[in-house]
């Protein structure tokens, strides 16, 4: 499931953030890579372990927080800390599929890559190229989102990001753990929850129906989820 997180951060917390990373030193993006991605990539990103890093990402943690979208997207169970990085100058990714495992350098926090997630933290007109590309079964889907919009997807699919041959193209990049490891059934609890929403915002919380829907999305939850 590819999914659009609208205004996870607002026009103020990109600026927070951006004030944060902006004037951190940045290095050569392969530092997390594995040996298949590093053939292909060519960026730069924040340490893991810089003080700018950890500061920004508790702030893109917080803003996850908030979002009730995000949380019935990816029924998130563990988040490797969100990491940051920026393209310019003609720099690209090519195609390459994430680790199935991530481990947080220094520590024994791990987790199984259920879900990708690039958090946009530059507007689309200030850069060419630049564009997210993801295969799935209905072919490439090209992504490219205003400031402070996110997009989740499979961690397992192929995506490549596209040269950036004007302006720079800033980001926070993670993956998910979710509650939920298949992407078919996280689909359909997706559905089913907005379905719901739908309902109950016209017939109330308290409805017979809604009362019933809610009951079955649970009792699937509680069939499917790994908490």
């Amino acid at each position: 499931m590819l999914i659009a997180i609208p205004e996870v951060l607002d026009a103020e917390g990109v600026a927070r953030l951006r004030a944060i990373i902006d004037a951190a030193d940045w290095v050569d993006g392969n530092v997390t890579s594995g040996p298949q991605a590093a053939l292909a990539k060519r960026n730069q990103q924040l340490p893991e372990d810089a003080p700018a890093t950890r500061e920004a990402a508790a702030m893109v943690l917080d803003a996850l927080g908030r979002s009730p979208l995000f949380f019935a997207a990816a029924l998130p169970l563990k988040v490797f800390p969100p990491l940051f990085n920026r393209y310019a100058g003609g720099q690209d990714f090519g195609l390459h599929v994430d680790n199935a495992i991530r481990i947080q350098r220094g520590t024994e926090f791990r987790i199984r890559s259920d879900l990708s997630a690039t958090l946009f933290l530059e507007d689309p007109q200030a850069y060419d190229g630049g564009e997210l590309v993801i295969e799935d079964q209905f072919g490439p889907q090209t992504v490219k989102l205003p400031a402070g919009h996110l997009v989740l997807y499979p961690a397992s699919s192929l995506h490549r990001v596209t040269p950036v041959t004007r302006g720079v193209r800033t980001a926070s990049f993670f993956w998910l753990q979710s509650m939920v490891r298949d992407d078919g059934e996280r689909r359909t609890l997706f559905e089913l929850d907005g379905a719901i929403q739908s309902v109950a915002a016209t017939q109330g919380q308290g409805d017979a129906a809604v009362v019933r829907l809610t009951g079955v999305y649970h009792n699937l939850l509680r069939r499917w989820a790994d908490a």
